[in-house]
């Protein structure tokens, strides 16, 4: 089923951008999440928080502003572990029941735990190389 765009008073472009600079400044602060975003993201936030302002509304809004490729971004990481998901998943949870009324929360933190699941897949799971020859029967 497609998912429809998340359409609530006060959602927008500009409480999205909210949201995504609260959250940030969340893991920034964060003892585990803080150090790995600061290793990838040195000098100004700015381009990342717009780009993942353009992110989170093209998931919430279906604005399609967002042109980036959040796999290749994330399998480049170094350090990350499939843990770390679960803290960004409460960090943002939390942020997101902080900032939205309840039934917007909901929306929110569904699509990132969906967005989340989708990136450990593509981290952490690894289906063995195929052999090459014959089949056996």
């Amino acid at each position: 089923m497609e998912e429809r765009p998340l359409e609530r008073e006060g959602v927008d472009r500009a409480f999205t951008g909210r949201l995504v600079r609260e959250f940030y400044r969340r893991v920034r602060q964060d003892d585990r999440l803080g150090p790995i975003f600061a290793r990838e993201i040195t000098g100004d936030w700015e381009p990342h928080l717009e780009k993942m302002t353009d992110f989170w509304c093209s998931v919430i809004l279906k604005t399609r502003s967002y042109q980036g490729r959040p796999v290749p971004a994330h399998i480049k990481l170094e350090g990350v572990t499939e843990s770390d998901f679960d803290i960004w998943l409460s960090i943002f949870a939390g942020t997101a029941k902080d900032l939205c009324d309840p039934d917007a929360a909901k929306v929110f933190v569904e699509r990132a735990e969906r967005i989340a699941q989708s990136l450990k897949l593509a981290m952490f799971f690894r289906l063995p190389a195929a052999t090459s020859g014959p089949v056996p029967a």
